[in-house]
């Protein structure tokens, strides 16, 4: 059972953690991220609707699918991430209004869409894309330690990617001139400017780094657990993330500490069901233990918790 546990709570802490990445880039570098849950839905939309399409072509069990949804997600993300960045940075939105409402639209959009596709292209009435389940390895030899080669069997290739990906985000948030920026845009955009950088570019990016990380997370979300793209795509799994990014205190590693906690607690809860030879109807409410664990959390870290100085503040170049 132990196993199952962390193989199960691997595959859903890793979207999580990519997710709560993007939420960190886009907050340390001064822009409140709520849209996280938008961001996920669109990327997932965009990744699915292109592995449909390379379905036709390519064959369902062509190991380049994932590949093909991974760029699709990324690109669906960044580009609906543009709307947030615009209000926000631009337009000087409240960035808080802004998060909810952009969650509001992906959700409409995607949903009506993918009823429209299905109506209009293959002719059968859905609101949802079935694209199956990403393919599963094993490495052989480690896998048979107990409890260590849970880790490295039944593995997605997606969180090998995503583990990959954090490495490459983490070294561009501490150890180049870019994050110095970014960090330095959440605490004191005044001094970035007058350094000769660009706060707006910064902050820009950053929103738009979120969209492409959150897209990731979302493609990911479908092509495991859920197998599908769907409603169920926007069940609070982008607001897991930003209580993660919040608990961790705005840092990647400790956030991944947090999701993977999340992750064992929702596959914990849903063991215990069985276990207790509960009926799936109760898997339901076994599956809530990560959002009742951050409420518990909240009353006892948040005065432990330091967000970036400068976050939800618009950027006034004459302030100083």
């Amino acid at each position: 059972m132990i196993n199952t546990i962390i193989i199960n709570g691997l595959s859903f802490a890793l979207p999580l953690f990519i997710m709560a990445i993007g939420g960190i880039y886009s907050e340390k570098s001064g822009v409140t991220m709520l849209c996280i849950e938008g961001f996920q839905g669109f990327g997932a939309f965009c990744g699915a609707f292109a592995v449909i399409i390379a379905q036709q072509s390519i064959g369902a069990s062509s190991p380049w699918l994932i590949y093909i949804a991974l760029v699709a997600a990324i690109i669906g993300g960044m580009v609906f991430s543009v709307i947030h960045a615009v209000l926000c940075i631009f337009l000087r939105a409240n960035q808080v209004i802004s998060g909810v409402v952009v969650n509001i639209l992906a959700s409409a959009v995607t949903i009506f869409a993918t009823s429209i596709i299905n109506d209009v292209i293959f002719n059968k009435p859905s609101n949802l894309f079935n694209i199956g389940v990403s393919q599963k390895y094993t490495v052989s030899g480690i896998s048979e330690i107990p409890v260590l080669g849970a880790f490295f069997k039944d593995v997605y290739p997606y969180e090998i990617i995503i583990l990959i990906i954090a490495g490459i985000m983490s070294y561009l948030m501490y150890k180049t001139k870019f994050g110095l920026r970014l960090r330095a845009c959440g605490e004191n955009p005044q001094s970035v400017d007058a350094a000769g950088g660009s706060v707006t570019k910064v902050r820009f990016i950053s929103v738009i780094l979120c969209g492409g990380l959150s897209g990731i997370g979302g493609m990911f979300f479908a092509y495991s657990m859920a197998g599908n793209f769907s409603a169920s795509i926007y069940s609070g799994y982008g607001y897991l993330a930003i209580a993660a990014l919040i608990f961790g205190n705005w840092d990647i590693w400790r956030t991944l500490a947090v999701c993977l906690f999340f992750g064992i607690a929702r596959a914990g809860g849903y063991q215990l069901c069985l276990v207790m030879g509960l009926s799936s109807n109760y898997s339901f409410l076994f599956q809530t233990i990560p959002y009742i664990l951050t409420l518990v959390l909240l009353v006892f870290f948040s005065k432990y918790n330091h967000p970036p100085k400068a976050t939800g503040e618009f950027f006034d170049k004459g302030k100083r």
